[in-house]
């Protein structure tokens, strides 16, 4: 506004100055009257409010001059102030007001030609016509392109808050599967520990031997867990230099799965296991994990029957045991839950719940090709 202002008042001295230049060059000022004094004051100071009032200044300014080069006795040029009135008009958005007031100056001006009040002859009537149009144009072209850098900012903006979006929806994806790898190791090793404790106590004085074997269980179990654990601090810390190396769980070693459960399972495998893509490997792995993880924290029971078969382009993975259940009968929990999404997000299924004969089941199904088509 401040800018805005300070063109207002250039224009206005430059008009000043060039009315009494003008005339000197035409052999001196004639004698002026009272509206050579009440109309220029009046565009001028109309003309400060430009940008607040675009219309209503233009319409004062336009009447002035209207006024102005008929009655008044100094020939100046106060037409230049119509002109910057008009270009304001229309840069504020009001190009038919624009349009129409411009339109009616250069009628009147013919009209008064005709009538002999001024004579203006044609190459100047054109000339003013030119720079009529050519004010309301350029004010029309300046408001295009603020509005279009204006869109191209708010596209820039949407774009970076879409960006921003999107990080966040990643990292909270992220997180997510963090938490369920946590889950997995954790709560499945922790759970190993708890039982293979409640096994030493149990047997410490009636069978020294299967104490020892449960505490040798618990260290490595607590060995596998801390190792774990410091694998996914150090994909958090970015150390790689640090990380473990050990080899991440596999349906290939399935036996390293079941080794430290604390439970004696069945396993029957079927069809070849070590080609899987490695997206289903590591999600059927964790889901064996969890399984045996639910058979051996809820089901009351020391034994369950792993199922592994690759057939029809298919990984299905079924986990049974005798127990009771009666924890989780109805197939919930965070376990669970973790499980499924694995599946789900895979283009699989999980269906958990009781068996009919007594027990637990637990069955996966994960395609090898992926919804997007790789394999």
């Amino acid at each position: 506004m401040a800018a805005g202002t300070v063109v207002s008042i250039t224009v206005i001295v430059a008009t000043l100055a060039g009315t009494i230049v003008l005339g000197l060059i035409r052999g001196g000022l004639p004698t002026p009257n009272a509206l050579d004094f009440i109309l220029p004051a009046i565009a001028c100071g109309a003309l400060l409010l430009r940008h607040r009032y675009p219309v209503a200044v233009l319409i004062i300014v336009s009447v002035a001059v209207a006024f102005y080069y008929p009655f008044a006795r100094v020939d100046g040029l106060l037409i230049v102030l119509n002109f910057l009135a008009l270009y304001t008009a229309a840069d504020r958005g009001h190009l038919i007001a624009a349009i129409a007031t411009g339109a009616a100056s250069l009628l009147g001006m013919g009209l008064g030609e005709s009538g002999g009040v001024r004579h203006v002859d044609d190459s100047l009537f054109m000339m003013i016509a030119g720079w009529v149009v050519a004010a309301i144009a350029f004010g029309g072209v300046t408001r295009n392109r603020r509005a279009y850098l204006h869109e191209a900012e708010r596209r820039a903006l949407e774009a970076e808050h879409g960006r921003e979006e999107e990080a966040r929806l990643r990292a909270s994806e992220e997180r997510l599967r963090i938490a369920r790898e946590l889950h997995d190791v954790l709560g499945h090793n922790i759970s190993m520990i708890n039982v293979q404790a409640s096994a030493a106590l149990h047997g410490l004085k009636k069978r020294p031997e299967d104490a020892e074997s449960a505490l040798r269980t618990i260290k490595e179990t607590s060995k596998e867990t801390l190792r774990e654990l410091r694998t996914t601090l150090g994909v958090l810390r970015q150390v790689d230099e640090d990380a473990p190396t050990a080899p991440a769980d596999s349906l290939a070693r399935v036996e390293s799965l079941v080794a430290g459960t604390g439970l004696e399972v069945r396993t029957e495998l079927s069809g070849p296991l070590d080609g899987v893509p490695t997206e289903v490997d590591l999600a059927a792995a964790r889901i064996i994990r969890e399984a045996l993880t639910n058979v051996s924290r809820h089901s009351g029971v020391g034994e369950a029957r792993l199922t592994v078969t690759n057939e029809s382009g298919h990984i299905v993975i079924r986990v049974e045991d005798d127990g009771p259940g009666a924890t989780y009968t109805d197939g919930s929990g965070f376990g669970l839950r973790g499980m499924r999404e694995r599946a789900a997000a895979l283009g699989g299924t999980l269906e958990a719940g009781p068996r009919p004969e007594g027990g637990f089941r637990v069955v996966a199904d994960l395609p090898l090709t992926q919804p997007n088509g790789v394999r």
